[in-house]
């Protein structure tokens, strides 16, 4: 088995687990490069020679795997997402257990998912289109207000970061937005616009009750509310009712589709993967690719359902991988 391993060390608080997993999936006769991220290579670069391995494993925060797994993008290429970062909301939406020997066990056994990718589009400060892959969520507004706020305190504050964030700006400005599902026009008021292609955020709170990543369809999540003190509520509720199944999520209106177009009254930041970018815009489409990226799961997965084995193999034991030399 020929295992690559792309480790970002600066995602999180620099946790030595990975080095705990890298031990933990060799075997006799395997073969496992690791390959440190820096600033001068990126997810694709690293990547570039992933079809002579049998299972990536990328080791960083939600933004390090969304770049991976954008890049791996419809290769087939196993992926294992190992949870390395601040959130880790993509592990945590997967289902996958976060401990390093469990993780390098589902490896071997080799059950895998097809999950959905999504795609999002906006012009940049020059005019120009940008085009990136998100796994979990991007948009506009509140929410990447606060995730810029909180980028200078992440490393050492932790998730804890997001909340200063929000303290320092109780009264977000509320905006119209106007949202086109499918072709259909919305006209929406509130402080943010996300679209989702999974919506379990910390606490295993769902803010899109039954949400998926292999469904084929993007989720657009508008919080219509006119100051912060006003998600108490729903925070409360997604607290006592985590799948959003009892009572709804109050204030907040959803949409689903496959073609997304946001636009809004006033240029607002934008933020991919809980990573902003550089750019304030006032329109931006996203698009789903269904099935594009396969994932490694293990056996605590909620996407265990639809997972198969390379060439069929069970479950109890490990896969002999088929050779990509």
């Amino acid at each position: 088995m020929r295992t690559l391993i792309v480790h970002n060390p600066k995602s999180g608080f620099g946790s030595d687990a990975i080095y705990q997993f890298q031990r933990s999936i060799i075997r006799e006769g395997d073969e496992c490069v690791f390959r440190l991220l820096s600033a001068g290579v990126d997810a694709a670069a690293a990547v570039k020679d992933a079809a002579g391995f049998d299972v990536v494993v990328v080791s960083g925060g939600d933004g390090t795997a969304s770049s991976v797994l954008t890049a791996l993008a419809g290769s087939k290429i196993p992926v294992c997402v190992f949870p390395s970062g601040t959130a880790n909301l993509f592990n945590a939406n997967l289902g996958n257990t976060p401990e390093p020997q469990s993780l390098a066990r589902a490896c071997r056994v080799g059950k895998i998912a097809d999950v959905d990718l999504g795609l999002i589009s906006w012009a940049g400060p020059d005019g120009k289109v940008k085009e990136r892959g998100f796994v979990l969520m991007s948009g506009t507004g509140y929410d990447a207000q606060l995730m810029r706020a909180a980028l200078p305190n992440k490393e050492l504050m932790g998730p804890a970061a997001y909340y200063a964030a929000a303290m320092e700006n109780p009264k977000p400005e509320a905006i119209d937005f106007t949202v086109t599902v499918d072709g259909t026009a919305h006209k929406c008021r509130g402080i943010t616009c996300l679209v989702a292609n999974n919506a379990t955020i910390q606490n295993e709170i769902q803010i899109v009750p039954n949400c998926r990543m292999d469904d084929g369809l993007l989720d657009v999540i508008v919080v219509e509310i006119s100051n912060a003190a006003q998600l108490i509520r729903p925070l409360f509720l997604g607290l006592v009712d985590r799948g959003g199944n009892k009572f709804g999520r109050p204030h907040i209106r959803t949409f689903s589709g496959r073609h997304i177009v946001v636009e809004t009254s006033k240029p607002v930041p934008l933020e991919v993967d809980g990573e902003t970018e550089n750019a304030m815009v006032t329109r931006y489409e996203a698009r789903v690719e269904p099935g594009a990226i396969r994932v490694v799961v293990d056996a605590m997965s909620t996407y265990g359902n639809k997972c198969d084995a390379p060439n069929g193999f069970g479950d109890t034991e490990d896969v002999a991988y088929p050779s990509r030399r």
